[in-house]
């Protein structure tokens, strides 16, 4: 199921759709969706992105700037500070008023040194966290263009598998009592996480039938199943049982579902088509089969008018199983004539127009 992306609150038109029933292939476009505001809010994202790097471009120079700048002030405090204390060791030879004089300008020195080391410390994280802001600004200027760059791949819905388009209905519009609900089509509009085209997975198709329950004890899980397809004349199909479902519905008219998996399915299938299958019960080979009309059963006794040179006589078989046309039986030999029904009745006007011969085989 592909459904419009989850890209904001607003409607988004269809500018590209794909028609109904075309078949497609993986990463085909099947619907794309009007780009505008979100390539509105790429670009806006795109200019703050430049222009937040040329705010750390510009911190960084200028904390550089600084760096130096203090550089050259610790140099010069320390070098105050050596020169003070140069100055110290005259003293000894200084009146008292001199050398204390000298006391007080390394005292002064030091004091400046120590002050302006702090200066820099607090300069140089001031100067970092700034770096840090304006990063942080690029940062968030990046994540909205590449969130604006997601959001218009992701407004083109591409197919994952092969299949053809199934396109759903637009409950979007007013409906009036009666109407139907319709697909689809290029122009409309759809809401953020509204399923716009679906694409059934063709390697996995079922076939459903409604069984009556009398024939529910000739079906197990995995038989054969051969079938054709009414849409689609002249050409034929596998499958085999997959699921015998639980039996439903009033006493006098009880049926249960039963659900065929296809072997091989093909792009053309549909939901919905119509099919005619013959699910094979058993395979008996090397067996002889009569029409079911031709062998009889009397009190126990299968039997079938065989003919002979003196007309058709009861010869007795042995059945082996019967179904709605044929009845497989041993007993006789192959190409034997027999009767499709009793001789004895050929002289009543009733039987006489259904006495046949049919061949065993």
């Amino acid at each position: 199921m592909l459904a419009a992306p989850m890209v904001g609150g607003s409607d988004m038109g269809i500018t590209f759709l794909r028609e109904p029933g075309e078949l497609v292939h993986p990463g085909d476009d099947i619907v794309r969706l009007d780009t505008t505001e979100q390539e509105f809010k790429l670009r806006e994202a795109e200019a703050d992105l430049a222009e937040a790097e040329q705010h750390v471009i510009q911190s960084q120079a200028d904390a550089e700037a600084s760096e130096e700048e203090d550089r050259y002030q610790s140099l010069s405090a320390a070098t105050q500070v050596k020169l003070a204390e140069l100055d110290m060791r005259r003293n000894p030879l200084l009146a008292s008023i001199a050398a204390k004089q000298n006391e007080l300008a390394l005292e002064a020195a030091k004091e400046h040194q120590r002050q302006l080391e702090e200066d820099i410390s607090n300069r140089r994280s001031t100067g970092t966290a700034g770096i840090a802001i304006q990063e942080a600004a690029r940062t968030k200027a990046r994540a909205q263009a590449e969130t604006a760059r997601r959001n218009i791949a992701s407004m083109t819905l591409r197919a994952s598998t092969t299949g053809y388009v199934n396109v759903q209905q637009n409950a979007t519009g007013v409906l009036f009592q009666g109407m139907q609900v319709p697909a689809f089509q290029l122009g409309d509009t759809v809401r953020a996480g509204m399923a716009v085209v679906q694409i059934p997975d063709l390697s996995s198709w079922e076939m459903v039938s409604t069984i009556n329950e009398l024939d529910r004890g000739h079906l197990a899980v995995g038989q054969k199943v051969d079938f054709t397809v009414v849409a689609l004349p002249g050409k034929k199909f596998q499958g085999h049982v997959k699921i015998v479902g639980g039996t439903t519905g009033p006493s006098w008219d009880r049926r249960f579902d039963l659900r065929i998996a296809v072997d091989h399915p093909i792009p053309e299938f549909r939901p919905g088509m119509s099919t005619l299958m013959v699910i094979t019960e058993e395979v008996l080979p090397n067996v002889l089969w009569v029409p079911s009309q031709a062998l009889f059963e009397t009190n126990g006794r299968a039997f079938v008018y065989q003919e002979t040179p003196q007309g058709f006589v009861t010869h007795d078989v042995s059945l082996v199983r019967r179904g709605e046309s044929q009845a497989v039986v041993t007993g006789i030999e192959e190409g034997q004539l027999v009767a499709m029904s009793n001789p004895d009745q050929q002289n009543k006007p009733a039987a006489a127009a259904s006495a046949m011969k049919a061949l065993a085989k």
